[in-house]
């Protein structure tokens, strides 16, 4: 039981320390002036926005206080976090809360996330016509 509690731990730390290496390199580099942040793949094909497109950009703004800035780039990303904070809380306590994990993780909740980002995803490329 230790070295499982030991393991997550060190998970848990790994994980932190790579957000937070992730938040230095968009706070201090600019997705928009740098050549190393990669570029959607979906827009290159096809012209359209997907619904991630701006993000990078969005959190780089984000990290500078920009708030308005990011929902230009890209406004489906700041009710995205707490809902990806969420399901990284039910996750690492699914056997200390199963009923909230079985919640989180429910056909509903899969579903309504699943509308919302196509809804965005359409949304947001009629808007650019």
């Amino acid at each position: 039981m230790a070295a499982k509690s030991t393991k997550r731990r060190l998970f848990i730390a790994i994980g932190i320390l790579v957000v937070l290496v992730g938040l230095c390199v968009y706070f201090y580099f600019d997705p928009s002036d740098s050549a190393f942040f990669p570029k959607c793949a979906f827009f290159s094909m096809t012209g359209y926005k997907c619904p991630g497109c701006g993000s990078q950009r969005a959190i780089h703004a984000m990290l500078h206080g920009d708030a308005l800035g990011a929902i230009r780039y890209n406004a489906m990303l700041l009710p995205v976090i707490p809902v990806v904070v969420l399901l990284f809380v039910a996750e690492f306590n699914r056997e200390r809360w199963p009923r909230f994990y079985a919640k989180v993780n429910s056909r509903w909740m899969i579903w309504g996330c699943f509308i919302m980002v196509t809804a965005w995803w359409i949304g947001r490329n009629i808007a650019d016509c």
